[in-house]
């Protein structure tokens, strides 16, 4: 996966009000659509947590006496860059309104078949 840095440049981190209607057009229902953007959001989460802690190892110093842990500015800026990123939440909206997002619809088989075991006996 690509650096997160790159993808969420652009995005407000700030949230704002949404027209129900553009979030059900690709669906067809509004909770199908938020399933959608959760789903996708979790992904998110684990990918930027992964990222930081990551970038965070690099400082990781290994000594068993807590007096000598150092402050690192650089460590420091990346914990800030974190921070100040969008919520997970409000970068998989983004996504799902600009179409990046690639979902299916999933068929259970009970589901079809019992549907079509009551269309034989009507």
């Amino acid at each position: 996966m690509s650096d997160i840095k790159s993808r969420v440049q652009r995005y407000d981190p700030a949230a704002r009000a949404r027209d129900i209607q553009e979030l059900t057009d690709k669906t067809g229902n509004i909770y199908k659509s938020l399933v959608i953007i959760a789903k996708r959001a979790k992904q998110l989460n684990v990918e930027i947590k992964r990222e930081l802690n990551d970038k965070l190892e690099e400082f990781a110093i290994t000594n068993d006496n807590i007096e000598e842990i150092q402050e690192n500015k650089e460590q420091i800026e990346i914990s800030k860059f974190y921070e100040r990123l969008p919520n997970p939440a409000l970068i998989a909206t983004e996504e799902f309104l600009e179409n990046r997002i690639q979902f299916r619809d999933r068929v259970d088989d009970d589901a079809t078949s019992s549907e079509s075991d009551d269309e034989g006996d009507l």
